[in-house]
């Protein structure tokens, strides 16, 4: 049976609101949740980016049976991967163990602002697997010194680890990050439903391993306010991550989408409140072999909503999956 979380976005909602979402979000029967880490929001129209980890901090004391990710987190550039290790470790020790670390490459758009430049795909994935590295030597307790081709750590030490480890997600989008995920990671994380990501993911270690997908929704009774709200906070999406990753800022998010139209939005998503096409784009999911997704609520005011619509209705209709 597939796993139904939901998505705390950090771009759409501030800080309390989220925290209160994820309480209603469990008291609703969902099975996990996960939360973007960004410093920026996509589109200047979703008004938002609180510090995620104080966000997550907040939702371990404010929760107590719903599953917490970071998806994901880059700790490549605005955070080394000795203070990522220090953090998870905290997360994993205030939630009781309910804490999992999603990792990814990351995107210009929350990297920038550290002054450090974007360096090519190809460079920043060797930065992931190379923090990566970093992140589970430190797990593994003691002192660590690291002089790598690109973080040094010197005499550092988590003094405050958990019994059990938080594992590691890696975020996947083509072969090489395949690659990082299956031999580094503990679970593989990805927002398109493509078998072959998995397929490649396995290749390298991956079998028997959770695989979360995240998508994108928006509930709302009528289907055009629906594509409507989706067009205003959500069109960057359709851009990819070849895309995504590459721009700087809201308005150049907004200035590459400036064409889309609500009815992509529409065919891009499940927009409306007919149940039959979320289980759809859900089963889309399944079929191509993943084992959690993440549903991404559109709209930052439209969560409550939502939430009662998915208790009563969706997340029934889902759970034959």
């Amino acid at each position: 049976m597939v796993q139904v979380g939901y998505t705390m976005m950090t771009e759409q909602a501030g800080p309390r609101t989220l925290v209160d979402h994820v309480v209603a979000a469990e008291r609703a029967g969902f099975d996990f949740s996960v939360t973007s880490d960004h410093y920026f929001p996509w589109l200047a129209a979703q008004g938002h980016s609180p510090y995620a980890w104080s966000v997550l901090g907040a939702a371990a004391q404010a929760t107590t049976r719903i599953p917490l990710m970071t998806c994901v987190t880059c700790p490549t550039t605005r955070y080394h991967p000795a203070v990522i290790a220090q953090k998870a470790a905290t997360m994993q020790l205030l939630s009781a163990g309910r804490f999992r670390l999603g990792l990814g490459s990351g995107e210009n758009l929350n990297e920038h602002v550290v002054g450090a430049g974007w360096p090519a795909a190809p460079v920043r994935l060797d930065r992931l697997a190379e923090a990566i590295e970093i992140i589970r030597a430190l797990f593994r307790g003691g002192e660590v010194t690291h002089h790598g081709t690109h973080f040094d750590v010197v005499h550092a030490r988590l003094w405050d680890l958990p019994e059990v480890l938080p594992p590691i997600g890696v975020a996947v989008s083509g072969g090489r990050s395949c690659e990082i995920a299956g031999r580094l990671g503990d679970l593989v994380i990805a927002t398109e439903p493509r078998s072959e990501l998995l397929t490649a993911f396995d290749r390298h270690g991956g079998t028997g391993k959770p695989r979360v997908g995240q998508l994108p929704v928006c509930y709302d009774p009528d289907r055009e306010a629906a594509m409507a709200r989706a067009h205003e906070q959500f069109r960057w999406a359709l851009g990819g991550w070849r895309v995504n990753a590459e721009l700087p800022g809201p308005a150049g998010f907004g200035a590459a989408t400036q064409y889309a139209r609500p009815e992509h939005l529409g065919e891009a998503f499940p927009c409306g409140d007919d149940v039959g096409r979320f289980v759809d784009a859900v089963r889309a999911y399944v079929d191509a072999g993943f084992t959690e997704v993440a549903l991404v609520q559109i709209g930052g005011g439209h969560q409550e909503p939502f939430l009662e619509w998915a208790r009563t209705e969706l997340l029934p209709a889902l759970r034959p999956l």
